[in-house]
Order: C-alpha cells, then structure tokens, then sequence
C-alpha cells in the first residue's frame, strides 16, 4: 500500500517520509548494509541476510500492491536516511497484524525520524482497520526505542531470554511489544 508524502522539519532538519518506489532499490540495498554496521540494536551483522537491488525491487513492488504491507522511507534532499515496514500475513488468523521494523542511520538519529516513521505507520494501520502492530523485537539495552514504543502505545508482551549474543560476547534478552488498537 501506499500514503502521501509527509514532510518533517526537526532540530532544522528537513526530510519526507513516503512510500518507497523501485527507483530506492539501489539506495536501501546499500543503506541496510550501512545501518546494520552501525549499531547492534538490529539483528544483523553488516552483509548478513543481504539484499540485493533486484530483491529490494521485489519488496517494493509488493508491499504496493498488498492492502497489509507498507513500505517507508525517511529522505533527506532525495537521500534515504531510514526506512520502516509494515508486513501483513496472508493467513486469515493473523489477518489483523502486521509486523513492523524500523532503521535510521547514525547520523540522522536525534531529528524524530524514527518517531514520524513509526507515526506514519500507525497512521496508515489504524485507518486500514489492522487491529495489531507487532513489533520483530527489541534488544533489551536499546531503552531509547522501548520508551518510544511505549510512548505510542506498545506494550511488553514478553522476554526472550539471552536471545542474542553481541560482539561483547555477552547474551542479551529481546523484549517482545505490540501495540493493540482495540478501538477499531
């Protein structure tokens, strides 16, 4: 699916979050490898589980056409500085869910666009009637994004205990969230 284009201005930075088009396939390719040597908050080493430009236009053209799907980027003067997405299940049980995954570069962290993606996001569920929005899971240290989650509504649904072990070698827990519309 697909929004309109928002434009932001925070800390004097101005951006637009939109829907990603096939055109950002090379940049989020090359981005997502980026984002991933940047911090350990994500799941992934740099390189690990790779996508190409070709598997990124693949994503893009259907996450457009599904009703369930949203796929968002965070641009900078025409520069992918982040993006979010939102993916459904065909399932008919999980037909009211979607899964949702956030990543913004170092760089651009402090200026609210993970805020306004993850807003945009909810935005776009709520309308389209989606009752949940569950969370891939955040790494127990990353308080910064817990606290945001839980600022729009998300709440602990659970513990996965020393789920992940990081370059420091020790294991870590993964908090499960979701955040429940039961006013739909």
């Amino acid at each position: 699916m697909q929004i309109n284009p928002q434009e932001f201005s925070v800390n004097g930075l101005g951006y637009t979050i939109r829907s990603a088009v096939a055109c950002d396939a090379p940049a989020l390719s090359e981005i997502r490898v980026r984002i991933d040597g940047e911090t350990e908050n994500l799941d992934r080493e740099p390189g690990e589980a790779f996508i190409d430009t070709p598997g990124f236009e693949q994503m893009i053209r259907t996450d457009t056409e599904r009703k369930r799907n949203l796929f968002l980027v965070a641009a900078v003067d025409d520069k992918i500085v982040g993006f979010s997405r939102c993916e459904g299940n065909p399932l008919k049980r999980f037909s009211h869910k979607v899964e949702f995954g956030i990543c913004v570069l170092k760089d651009y962290w402090g200026y609210g666009i993970g805020k306004n993606l993850l807003q945009e996001s909810i935005s776009w569920a709520d309308s389209n009637g989606i009752k949940k929005i569950a969370l891939n899971g955040v790494l127990e240290t990353n308080s910064k994004a817990i606290e945001l989650y839980k600022k729009f509504g998300f709440e602990v649904e659970g513990v996965l205990k020393k789920d992940k072990v990081l370059a420091d070698g020790t294991y870590y827990n993964t908090i499960v969230m979701g955040r429940f519309n039961d006013q739909l």
